[in-house]
């Protein structure tokens, strides 16, 4: 079994000042913590594996191709390989988990 804390992640993710902190990976995915600060840029390109996002905390508006939702606390949204996607108007921290399938490289 692996079992991990949220907020030892977030401390680990801190202390190695990035955005981004992989925790996990498998052969058929890969799992992280990804942070944004309120009124930050969402820097991400299209991915080559597909994505799912788990909203941990925070408040955001999530625009995938076309489409833009807006994000909280518990929102999931699923990001198909190769879609341009970004949060913006982050209006309170934002921390989510990002399994990617396969796994991220």
């Amino acid at each position: 079994m692996k079992a991990f804390r949220l907020d030892e992640l977030e401390a680990e993710r801190a202390a190695n000042d990035g955005a981004y902190l992989q925790f996990l990976r498998e052969r058929h995915m890969s799992v992280g913590l990804y942070a944004l600060n309120a009124g930050e840029l969402d820097p991400q390109n299209p991915h080559k594996q597909d994505e799912v996002y788990f909203v941990v905390s925070g408040r955001a508006s999530l625009t995938v191709g076309t489409e833009t939702t807006q994000v909280a606390r518990g929102s999931v949204v699923y990001v198909p390989a190769g879609v341009a996607h970004k949060f913006h108007h982050i209006t309170e921290d934002l921390r989510v988990v990002v399994v990617f399938s396969p796994p991220e490289s």
